[in-house]
């Protein structure tokens, strides 16, 4: 074993264990500005991402409704859905999320949320900034917000996860390096990375061994992987730090294979009518098995509706009906997830965000006086139905729904213009700013660091993220 080859070393380990033991050696830097922690108003998080630029306009901030005929001006389409009331007034939202809607007074619609200008505009990049806080390229690979939420608060139940990610499918994707870039413990270790899972109805297979190997074997093949790794030059690859944060991942995962934990992971146990409110797809039992997770003790779990390109929220093309499709999808599993936490007494302590990386607008891309070239041809007169729809990346405004873990209730913040463009004209919030205030939630310091190449990395960008205090009760 003292002999094995570097390739052979090599090919028995991920691109992304590989990845994060050359990440840096961090230790807590003993920063007093960074401590102590805030009380926690919630204890975890599940984040619904909406991957790949959900169109304010025709879901959380509707404006005036445009219906589609052929020859009808570009320009005079804001919405392609008409507004819906909900259960608090003033606030409306767009047809097909009447389900959210009955659940508004239980939570927090931030309407005023601006995304950061880093030219010709794309997903991968903007999906990096909003789940690190930091703008790509950087000299230091920077921590998904669970791999902090890990790292920082720790497992709530020794055998389960702390980070979990549920839906985002990396086989046969185009963008499955760059999507992988984000979702990683960086700096932290390999150890405070997401315990991925591509298809929720599959969930439960990923505790267990693989099909046809008994659990004497899997021990065998631990048993050996532990010994190539110690036998290794493995300092050749990384530091010490992250060879033993390696080592503590496969001690987390084993932990987990051989607990009762695992149950939490399989679907099956599930009533029927339960199952069957949730099942609209993978996102809607990604959204089951979050709340299951959370109840058996995961610390942040993030629920995709899975990027890949022009599919999804990706609405290059056909954007009204692709999005009546997809708030099917997300409609009746978001309401049920916050019924369901409310009933078992875990709303709240558990924190639940949902967002995208962008907004989209019919004729803008990018911002006004910041445009981009545009990626997605728009008539001026439409006559086809392919045409209707928010089909350009649009920067200027976003909403964010946040419910549960602290946040008010039943609170509007923020306000977009009632005319095109559609930016944000009050209490305009940045991802930093948003994610100090997440961080409060969890009892975190906007401020709080690591010491990678003895230098400081912050959970937020230079530690200045400021809490919304407005948002929270």
């Amino acid at each position: 074993m003292n002999h094995i080859k570097r390739r052979q070393f090599l090919q028995s380990l991920s691109s992304a264990s590989i990845a994060a033991m050359a990440a840096g050696a961090p230790r807590v830097l003993a920063n007093p500005q960074a401590g102590p922690r805030f009380a926690p108003s919630a204890d975890s998080m599940i984040l619904l991402w909406m991957a790949g630029g959900m169109a304010h306009t025709d879901t959380f901030d509707p404006k005036r409704y445009t219906p589609f005929e052929k020859g009808v001006e570009a320009k005079r389409v804001l919405s392609t859905f008409p507004s819906i009331d909900t259960a608090v007034d003033p606030i409306k939202l767009s047809q097909g999320l009447e389900g959210i809607g009955s659940i508004m007074e239980r939570g927090t619609l931030i309407r005023s949320h601006v995304l950061a200008d880093m030219g010709h505009i794309l997903h991968s990049r903007h999906q990096y900034h909003w789940h690190t806080g930091y703008q790509p390229p950087l000299t230091v690979a920077a921590p998904h917000l669970g791999s902090w939420m890990s790292h920082i608060l720790g497992p709530m139940n020794e055998a389960m996860p702390s980070f979990v990610e549920i839906g985002q499918s990396y086989a046969g994707n185009g963008e499955a390096e760059e999507l992988k870039a984000f979702s990683t413990g960086g700096c932290l270790g390999s150890e405070h990375g997401p315990f991925r899972i591509a298809d929720p109805a599959d969930a439960i297979q990923s505790v267990r061994p693989p099909a046809g190997m008994t659990f004497g074997r899997f021990q065998n093949r631990d048993k050996a992987l532990r010994r190539m790794l110690a036998a290794s030059p493995l300092a050749e690859y990384g530091s010490d730090f992250q060879k033993d944060s390696y080592l503590r991942s496969l001690d987390n995962a084993y932990r987990l294979l051989s607990s009762p934990a695992a149950e939490a992971f399989d679907l099956s146990k599930e009533p029927k009518e339960v199952y069957d409110a949730y099942n609209t797809g993978k996102f809607g039992q990604g959204c089951l098995l979050a709340r299951r997770l959370v109840e058996n003790g995961a610390r942040f779990v993030e629920v995709s509706t899975d990027y890949e390109p022009f599919k999804g929220w990706d609405t290059h093309d056909n954007g009204n009906t692709r999005l009546k499709d997809m708030k099917k999808m997300i409609d009746a599993p978001i309401t049920q997830l916050i019924l369901d936490l409310e009933k078992r007494g875990l709303l709240d302590r558990t924190l639940v965000v949902l967002a995208s990386e962008f907004s989209r607008d019919m004729m803008t891309e990018g911002k006004p006086g910041k445009e981009v070239n545009a990626q997605a041809k728009v008539q001026d007169k439409i006559q086809d139905l392919k045409f209707y729809g928010m089909h350009r990346h649009f920067t200027a405004a976003s909403s964010v729904l946040m419910f549960g873990g602290g946040v008010k209730q039943g609170f509007l913040y923020g306000e977009t213009a009632d005319e095109r463009p559609c930016t944000t004209v009050s209490d305009a919030i940045g991802i930093m700013d948003l994610h100090a205030t997440i961080y409060r939630a969890m009892g975190v310091r906007s401020d709080y660091s690591v010491d990678v190449e003895k230098r400081p990395f912050y959970v937020t960008d230079l530690g200045q993220g400021k809490v919304r205090k407005e948002l929270l009760t």
